[in-house]
């Protein structure tokens, strides 16, 4: 699957004639930019790609960089960056015929993504395709953005500042139901307050740590560049080895955490107030960038200047890994413990805005596959799986099998990576089917502005 991601990434990218990296300037002159003529949607595309970066910015963005240079080594990092370089393209694609085959519902909302783009641009034919992928994406919005985000917050905010998981539960099912039951627009409006600050203070602390670390950052590079083609410090030398564990955990985090091709983003695009699919394809193409370009990328490099991938835990007698990670890397520049609670603050938020983000696609899903009626109950039953992912961190020590409540957290990550994997594969075909016309549709757009 993380071939088939990258590969049709590149082959998008191509089709495009490189565009998505050609015209990055303008497509941030274009987030801002008020539309005339453009009330068919429910929010703004700014809004529409906040709810999107409100999916996609979270736990893989500290957690999951984390891992990739733990494992993978400080070479992970630079294809990440290659996995987020052609998976704009896929953003841009997925975005730009989301809006092209929308529909509206009977309550008059746009409602748009791969099931509808299946059924409208491939025809009857491949509408079981479109069942498919909203049936793997209802499942996965209550794994990877329901229970696995809360649970992710309970777990940090009890270990770093002891508050016990079932308040978390109560606090977390509360505020984002009263989000969630207010439909896109609230989603929408408590986004773009809430992903730009907590990004913007993340990256500010991040960029403090490196400043205080500067003169590694010339070496941090040397082991990024080195690293991603098979360089091991070990051993001295280049070997296989190195290059596809590099290869392996930086194109994985990188896809986990930019969610390009899965077929996620083109929901939130698709309720955009803009009559122009170029044009919002040109805006959601910019998550991928922000996502994994800029904030990954503060990530990484706090990691690799301080050297903080290479320092045993005392606890564990191993090197750290995951959020630990980010924390030991960020506590080497910040005092006292300002490291650890800006990663435990921002782990929460990030995954917070994840559970809203997800909860909308699932709706969508949900729609699709059951009518209008099902809306409510899966609201209902989304903030309930929201407090179950806190309450099973109770179960500590209860006999639970498999490792206790370990084993079920990861069940949990297993059945939501794979339902995340089967989630991808229709869309990716149908963006492989309806690529001529995305190609065709970006070079009218740019021709225009060119006469």
């Amino acid at each position: 699957m993380l071939a088939l991601l990258l590969l049709t990434g590149l082959f998008l990218t191509i089709g495009l004639k490189l565009m998505p990296l050609g015209k990055i300037p303008y497509a941030f002159g274009e987030m801002f930019r008020k539309r005339e003529g453009s009330d068919e949607g429910d929010v703004s595309p700014f809004g529409a790609l906040m709810t999107a970066l409100a999916s996609t910015i979270g736990t893989g963005n500290i957690a999951g960089v984390a891992v990739a240079i733990a494992v993978g080594g400080p070479g992970a990092l630079f294809w990440m960056w290659m996995t987020a370089l052609v998976g704009m393209a896929t953003k841009f694609s997925e975005a730009v015929l989301a809006v092209k085959y929308r529909e509206v519902d009977h309550r008059g909302k746009r409602v748009g993504g791969p099931m509808y783009y299946i059924k409208n641009g491939l025809g009857k034919k491949w509408v079981w395709l479109g069942f498919l992928f909203a049936a793997f994406g209802m499942l996965a919005s209550w794994g990877t953005g329901a229970s696995i985000q809360s649970n992710s917050v309970a777990d940090v905010l009890q270990n770093s500042f002891a508050i016990p998981p079932l308040v978390t539960g109560l606090v977390l099912a509360a505020t984002a139901g009263l989000v969630i039951l207010g439909g896109i627009n609230w989603i929408a409006n408590v986004a773009t307050k809430l992903v730009p600050a907590m990004a913007l203070t993340y990256i500010f602390f991040g960029v403090i740590v490196i400043i205080m670390n500067a003169p590694a950052i010339p070496a941090a590079f040397g082991l990024i560049f080195k690293g991603a083609f098979g360089y091991d410090a070990a051993v001295g030398g280049f070997t296989g080895g190195a290059l596809m564990l590099a290869m392996q955990f930086g194109v994985a985090r990188g896809i986990f955490s930019n969610e390009a091709g899965q077929g996620s983003a083109p929901i939130a695009h698709a309720a955009a107030q803009n009559n122009d699919p170029v044009n919002q394809g040109i805006v959601a193409m910019l998550g991928t960038l922000i996502d994994t370009i800029i904030v990954c990328s503060i990530t990484g490099l706090v990691i690799i200047t301080t050297g903080a991938y290479s320092i045993i835990d005392p606890q564990t007698g191993f090197a750290f890994t995951g959020a630990p990670l980010t924390a030991e890397a960020f506590s080497h520049g910040l005092p006292g413990d300002w490291g650890q609670y800006v990663v435990s603050i921002g782990l929460a938020i990030f995954a917070f805005t994840t559970i809203l983000g997800w909860s909308y696609y699932g709706e969508r899903c949900a729609e699709y596959l059951f009518g209008e009626w099902v809306i409510f109950p899966f609201k209902v039953i989304w903030i309930v799986v929201v407090f179950a992912g806190c309450w099973v961190l109770t179960l500590e020590g209860s006999g639970a099998e498999a490792g206790g409540v370990q084993g079920i957290v990861n069940l949990f990550w297993l059945v939501a990576d794979t339902l995340t994997g089967m989630m991808a594969a229709p869309n990716l075909i149908a963006l492989l089917l309806l690529s001529p016309i995305v190609f065709k549709m970006s070079k009218e757009y740019f021709d225009k502005r060119k006469n």
